[in-house]
């Protein structure tokens, strides 16, 4: 009998293990390949090899799968260059089409816009960056460098502190539980105690103000962004060169980022309650 029951463990563990799901490697690393093109727009085989650490021939043969199915475009050269490929837009299209938040900020973000007329940003978070998932350009020919699916430590820009204050204790914790984080300018706020000190600040002004922290040149006000349950999910901002970011600049564009945040907030399904 006890042989019997052992038997059946047995091949339940088996039928266990032929079960679990598993991570495809080839899959993984093709993924990692076009991650890298976030960072920069062109790259050559050789540089993926030394920034993913794989040998030439996977990355030969990966590249090589990734260009059949257009997710790639090899750019004749010497070497050879590889960029983004129509498909991977197409999928970006797909997936932002999906977003209420980002339908409804494109017409927030462009009425903001032409309120300040300087740039006006919405993003989320991930992980300890944030993301931007919208922006409208200032008309002046000095202006913030930026652009959407942008990543940038969050305790570095003004949505980014917006959106870490309105993580709850243990998320932050999480969030800050490496130790020191990076830092963009001399400006930036990379000890964890000094930024929990400013977040609680950054929550009760309701604002974040980032002076000079991403970029010695710019200044910039963010608000939250909240959904039906008060939750926050997003941050917009005002961004603007620090030549034109004067005292009654800074009043006036704090005062338009929060209309606009709270519009979008309402557009949300926000009814300004946080349950």
């Amino acid at each position: 009998m006890a042989q019997g029951s052992d038997a059946v463990t047995l091949l339940r563990y088996c039928e266990g293990i032929l079960t679990m799901p598993r991570v495809v490697p080839a899959v993984s690393r093709a993924l990692d390949i076009l991650e890298l093109f976030l960072e920069r727009p062109q790259l050559s085989a050789r540089e993926v090899m030394e920034r993913l650490d794989l040998p030439r021939t996977t990355v030969h043969e990966l590249l090589v799968t990734l260009v059949e199915r257009a997710y790639l475009i090899s750019v004749p050269g010497q070497p050879v260059q590889y960029r983004l490929g129509m498909p991977l837009f197409q999928l970006g299209a797909a997936f932002a089409g999906q977003l209420d938040l980002v339908r409804e900020a494109q017409g927030v973000t462009r009425d903001l816009a032409a309120a300040c007329n300087e740039a006006v940003h919405v993003a989320v978070l991930d992980g300890a960056d944030v993301i931007y998932l919208v922006k409208v350009d200032s008309t002046h020919p000095v202006r913030m460098v930026s652009a959407v699916g942008r990543r940038l430590p969050a305790n570095c820009t003004a949505v980014g502190k917006v959106l870490l204050s309105g993580l709850d204790p243990v998320a932050l914790d999480a969030v800050l539980a490496k130790g020191d984080l990076p830092g963009m300018t001399p400006d930036s706020i990379t000890d964890p105690d000094l930024l929990r000190e400013h977040l609680d600040r950054v929550r009760a002004e309701g604002l974040a103000v980032d002076s000079g922290e991403s970029d010695g040149a710019m200044r910039c006000v963010a608000a939250a962004v909240r959904d039906h349950s008060g939750v926050v999910i997003a941050a917009m901002s005002v961004s603007a060169p620090i030549i034109r970011w004067t005292p009654q600049a800074h009043v006036e564009w704090a005062d338009l980022v929060r209309e606009g945040a709270a519009t979008l907030s309402a557009r949300m399904g926000y009814s300004g309650r946080v349950r």
